[in-house]
């Protein structure tokens, strides 16, 4: 599977959905028939990423942009901000592997399902911020954010302002490394690899 390793400073633009997000609306039930490994088969996963979120027009009060358009395997958006409890729903790492696979580098929110939060960083897939305050509705999809990972310092360039988000503490090692088992290897907890 695709890992990817911590950079200092993260740029692009936002994708701004709400709370509880689920895994349902990362990544449908439906699109899990595709390979995670074969390289024809996983890209569907992130054309498939964030397409269970209303789109905007189909009779609610509120509707999102599309994530991705339409046969395009990968979405222009770097950062993901949701609300509280995102990523809830089933265990499956088929979510921040479709996210991953999508391009999104980021997903900020208030809080995650612990599952969800786990898979990420276990996985080495995109980098898990809390924020410090509620984020949706302060940024817009679109916006263009840059992100300092040291000092969990938002930069709405779009907006002119910094945002505080909470320091990546204790993961941010096994984030560097890439996931979970090269972490490991590297603190020896595990063989190296052959």
């Amino acid at each position: 599977m695709q890992v990817q390793s911590m950079e200092k400073t993260i740029r692009g633009l936002a994708y701004v959905v709400g709370d509880a997000v689920d895994t349902d609306q990362i990544i449908p039930a439906e699109h899990l028939v595709y390979s995670l490994t074969r390289p024809d088969e996983r890209r569907m996963y992130g054309r498939f990423a964030m397409s269970g979120v209303p789109a905007a027009g189909q009779g609610l009060p509120f509707g999102h942009t599309p994530f991705t358009e339409p046969d395009v395997y990968r979405s222009r958006y770097t950062f993901v901000v949701g609300g509280t409890n995102f990523g809830c729903g089933s265990s499956r790492e088929h979510a921040p592997f479709a996210l991953t696979e999508a391009g999104a580098r980021v997903v900020i929110a208030e809080s995650y399902a612990r599952i969800f939060f786990r898979n990420t960083v276990d996985g080495g897939f995109v980098t898990p911020f809390e924020s410090e305050e509620r984020l949706v509705g302060r940024v817009r999809t679109g916006d263009e954010l840059e992100l300092d990972t040291v000092r969990a310092h938002l930069t709405n360039r779009t907006a002119g302002e910094v945002l505080l988000l909470r320091p990546l503490g204790d993961i941010a090692d096994i984030l560097k490394a890439g996931n979970v088992f090269a972490y490991a290897r590297q603190a020896g907890l595990i063989p190296a690899a052959p």
